[in-house]
C-alpha cells in the first residue's frame, strides 16, 4: 500500500515544477510585450497635403421649356394650336354643311359657280401677268375674261378653254408677283378656319382684297359680294377638296406635318415655274385635232367628272 501510494505521488512536484517554469517564463515575456505596446507610432509629417478627390466631370447644362420648331415654321406651337381649333370647327360645321352642298346642289350647278368666280377674279390675274412683264400671257387672260363675260353669261360656262378658243385659264396673284421678284415665302402660317398660308401669301392676299375694289370697282367692293362670294367660295373648296383631307389625316402619323410639308413644296414648286417659264409653256395654245365622231366624249371641268372605264 505504502509504494502503490508513492507512485500515485510522484507526477505532483513535476507537474507543480513544469507550471513554474512556465510562469517564470511568461513573467521574462512580459516586460517585452509591454515594452512593445509601449512605443509610440512614428511621427506624421503635417506639412505634406493629402492627394485632393478625383474632379467629376462637368455636367451639361439643362434647358427647361426650349422648343425646337421646324425650319421654315417658327410659330409652330401657335400653328398647331389653331390647327386644332379649325379642324374641331370643320368637322362640327364646315364640313356637314360642304357636304350637303356637294350632296344638293348638282355638279353642274357647281361647276357654273365656281367658273363665275374664276371669271371674276381674272382681271386681277390680268395685273400679274403684267406686273410680272408676261405680255402673252395677260394677253390670253384678258381673251378669257371677254370671252367668258360674253358667250359665257359672265362666266357661268368656261367656253375661253373650249375649241376654238383654248384658253384655259391659270392662276395668278400678288403672292405670286412677290416670289417671281425674289420675296421669299416667309414664316409658314396656319390661319384659324382660313387655313394655310405663308406670310407672304397672307399680306398680299389682304393687299388684293382692299386694291381690287379700287381697280375694278363694282361690284367687288360691295358687301354683299364679299360675303357671297367668300362663303360660296369656301363651301365649294372645302366640298371639292373632301377627299385629300381624309387622305392626309388617314394616312399621315402627323396631319398637320403633312399638311404643312404640301403647301410650301406646292408653292415652291409653282414660284419656281413661273420663274422658268415653264407654267407659259403649259398655257401655250394646243395644237388644234380634227374632231372625231367616233369618240363620244364629254366636255369635262374637272377629273371628277371623268367616264368610268367601259367592261371589257
Amino acid at each position: 500500500m505504502s509504494f502503490a501510494l508513492a507512485l500515485a505521488l510522484v507526477p505532483a512536484p513535476l507537474v507543480i515544477a513544469d507550471w513554474s517554469i512556465d510562469t517564470a517564463t511568461m513573467a521574462q515575456s512580459a516586460p517585452v510585450a509591454i515594452a512593445m505596446q509601449a512605443d509610440p507610432a512614428p511621427p506624421v509629417d503635417s506639412t505634406i497635403e493629402p492627394a485632393p478627390p478625383p474632379t467629376p466631370p462637368p455636367t451639361p447644362p439643362i434647358v427647361v421649356g426650349k422648343h425646337h420648331h421646324t425650319p421654315g415654321d417658327p410659330f409652330e406651337t401657335f400653328n398647331r394650336s389653331t390647327y386644332g381649333f379649325s379642324m374641331a370647327v370643320d368637322k362640327a360645321i364646315l364640313r356637314p354643311v360642304a357636304l350637303g352642298y356637294r350632296q344638293v346642289v348638282p355638279r353642274p350647278a357647281r361647276d357654273g359657280v365656281r367658273n363665275v368666280l374664276s371669271n371674276l377674279g381674272e382681271p386681277l390675274v390680268f395685273v400679274n401677268d403684267l406686273l410680272q412683264l408676261k405680255i402673252g400671257r395677260a394677253g390670253k387672260t384678258l381673251g378669257r375674261f371677254v370671252i367668258n363675260s360674253t358667250l359665257g353669261l359672265g362666266g357661268l360656262f368656261d367656253n375661253a378653254k373650249r375649241r376654238p378658243f383654248n384658253l384655259p385659264h391659270h392662276n395668278n396673284s400678288l403672292g405670286d408677283t412677290l416670289g417671281f421678284y425674289g420675296v421669299g415665302p416667309g414664316p409658314y402660317l396656319y390661319l384659324p378656319i382660313l387655313g394655310p398660308t405663308t406670310l407672304r401669301d397672307a399680306m398680299s392676299g389682304q393687299l388684293e382684297s382692299m386694291l381690287l375694289p379700287h381697280i375694278t370697282r363694282t361690284p367687288f367692293g360691295l358687301r354683299e359680294y364679299v360675303i357671297s362670294t367668300t362663303v360660296v367660295g369656301g363651301l365649294d373648296q372645302r366640298a371639292e377638296a373632301e377627299d385629300d383631307l381624309r387622305a392626309i389625316i388617314a394616312d399621315s402619323v402627323d396631319p398637320y406635318a403633312t399638311m404643312r410639308s404640301l403647301v410650301l413644296q406646292d408653292r415652291a414648286g409653282e414660284i419656281e415655274a413661273l420663274k422658268s417659264g415653264a407654267i407659259d409653256d403649259s398655257i401655250k395654245t394646243p395644237i388644234a385635232v380634227p374632231a372625231d365622231p367616233a369618240l363620244d366624249l364629254p366636255d369635262l371641268d374637272d377629273p371628277a367628272q371623268a367616264p368610268p372605264p367601259k367592261p371589257q
